[in-house]
Order: structure tokens, then C-alpha cells, then sequence
């Protein structure tokens, strides 16, 4: 394996303060379910059958590229989980910007237990931090628009609150987090109804003025109807930025606007320009590129 040396340049760059941890109980679990599938009821046939029991060995986690770092604690939970007397050195923290060759983490502690943590921890690390890192670029490319940058409930079964965390770590806000949040009204919904004015205001009825409801949309001859229904937020779906524009001057702040549907780095910056609130991206969650760690022999 590559021996490394921290990065010493500079310090890194903080992107985010005081974000919301994920919940431990919720981390935990998720531990327990990837362990028993990578382990089974074996453990590592390869560490218990070629490492002594005794072997000690310290490594590094090292960022093989540029982006922003999310998932450290987890990753450090996850050796922990395995063996609670590995220790887990963090170099920096969830929303340092890092730089490729940077130090993360040093690990020091039983090999075998090492081995055994080592995947388990690099797969949720390093699909966080893509998270993260694809989360800042995009909120980089509106930062001078009003409009955040939203994420959706298009997550990995089992692996919502951690992603959601790691685009909170990137500087995106998190949209519901699920179907109980809040009233989301779809085509798919409207047809279903004989009138959406009165399901909206039999659903505002029952459950209080707490829940917001939003409608979604994807035509302008749509709005003066939805707007009938005076709802809190209005999706425009798939709009390209002309018809944005159009559907925000329409509203005029009447309702919270968000924009979604094939939105990426090409687009997103023309989408804000537009004057919307919000732009969801799916593409945060549902098929980001994994960051590049490695885990490495180490010498201080």
C-alpha cells in the first residue's frame, strides 16, 4: 500500500457550521445491517485465516481528490462497531473542503478488526462525501441567486437520513424527509379528484395549518387554478427557464416557488436566474459519483 503524509499547504476550507447530525440510533442500525451482510455469520475468512490475532497496524484515510468531506463520524463509528478499542484520529471534520492527498482520518488498532471495518466504512464515507461535494458544486453555481438548492426523497432504502445529512454537510436544505412531512398534491393525485380546490382545503381542514401543501405543476395554464387553491409551495416541473420566469412573475410571491425536474450543472445556474426559491435535484442522492478515499499505511 501508498505511504502518505498529510497535506500541509493550508488549512482546509470550513463549508458548513453547525449542521444537524444524523440521529446515532439511525447510524447504528445501519451499521448493524452492513455488517451482518458483508460478515455473515463467518466474519472475515480472509483476516482470520492470514493475520495473527495480535497484529496491530495504523493506517490513513486519504482523499484522493478535491471536494468536500462528509461522514467521518460514521466512518469512525463503523471501526468502532467492529472494535471499540481501534482508535479513530480525525485530521478534519464533515464540511471541510479537502484537497487530494489530505489526511482524514488515522486509524490505529487490531489488524483483523481493521480489515474487517475497512469497506464498510469506505462505502458510507466515500458516498457521502460525493454527496456532499456534488451538493456544493451546484450550490457554488446559484450562489449569487436567492434560490436554495433542495434535495428529494429519490434516496437509498435504508439510507435516507445519512444522505440527506451529507447534502446538508454540501450547504443544500433537505425537502420532506417523507411522505408523512407534508402534502405533496401530483398529477398522479389530481387525478384522482373530482375537485383539487376542495381536496386542498379539506386536507388544510383536517390537518391544521402546520403541514404545508404543495401542488405540482408543469404547464402555466395550470397556475390560476392551483393559485385558486392558495397553496404554500408550488412545483414547476420541468420548466425550462423562460417559463420559469413567466410562472414567477404570475405568482409574485403568492406562494413559495420551487423548480425541479433534469436538474444539473449545465442548467441549474439559468434555472435560478429565473427568481424561483427553490430548485429540487434529485440527482444529489439517486446517482451521485462516489468521492475518491483510500485507506493507506501511514507513517506521522
Amino acid at each position: 500500500m501508498e505511504l502518505v503524509k498529510l497535506n500541509r499547504n493550508e488549512a482546509p476550507k470550513k463549508l458548513a457550521k453547525d449542521i444537524k447530525a444524523c440521529p446515532d440510533h439511525i447510524i447504528q442500525d445501519v451499521l448493524k445491517r452492513a455488517f451482518e451482510e458483508d460478515l455473515g455469520l463467518s466474519g472475515d475468512l480472509s483476516g482470520l485465516y492470514f493475520i495473527d490475532q495480535d497484529a496491530r497496524r495504523k493506517v490513513a484515510l486519504v482523499s484522493r481528490q478535491d471536494g468536500c468531506v462528509a461522514g467521518l463520524d460514521i466512518a469512525g463509528k463503523a471501526f468502532k462497531f467492529i472494535d471499540d478499542t481501534v482508535l479513530f484520529d480525525k485530521r478534519l471534520e464533515d464540511g471541510d473542503l479537502v484537497k487530494k492527498g489530505d489526511v482524514l482520518a488515522v486509524i490505529e488498532g487490531n489488524a483483523r478488526s481493521i480489515l474487517a471495518a475497512e469497506r464498510t466504512a469506505l462505502n458510507i464515507l466515500t458516498h457521502l462525501s460525493g454527496i456532499a461535494s456534488y451538493t456544493n458544486e451546484l450550490t457554488n453555481l446559484i450562489s449569487n441567486h436567492k434560490a436554495k438548492l433542495l434535495d428529494t426523497r429519490k434516496t437509498l432504502p435504508g439510507l435516507r437520513a445519512l444522505q440527506k445529512y451529507a447534502v446538508r454537510v454540501g450547504g443544500g436544505v433537505n425537502h420532506r424527509f417523507g411522505l408523512n412531512d407534508a402534502v405533496m398534491i401530483k398529477d398522479n393525485h389530481i387525478a384522482f379528484m373530482s375537485s383539487l380546490k376542495e381536496a386542498v382545503t379539506s386536507a388544510r381542514e383536517k390537518l391544521g395549518p402546520l403541514v404545508k401543501i404543495e401542488i405540482e405543476i408543469d404547464r402555466l395554464d395550470q397556475l390560476d387554478d392551483v393559485l385558486d387553491c392558495r397553496p404554500d409551495v408550488i412545483m414547476l416541473d420541468n420548466m425550462p427557464p423562460e417559463i420559469l420566469k413567466q410562472a414567477v412573475t404570475i405568482i409574485n410571491g403568492h406562494a413559495i416557488t420551487e423548480a425541479s425536474g433534469n436538474i444539473k450543472a449545465e442548467t441549474i445556474e439559468a434555472v435560478a436566474a429565473s427568481g424561483v426559491d427553490y430548485i429540487s435535484c434529485g440527482a444529489l442522492t439517486h446517482s451521485v459519483q462516489n468521492f475518491d478515499i483510500g485507506l493507506d499505511d501511514f507513517s506521522a
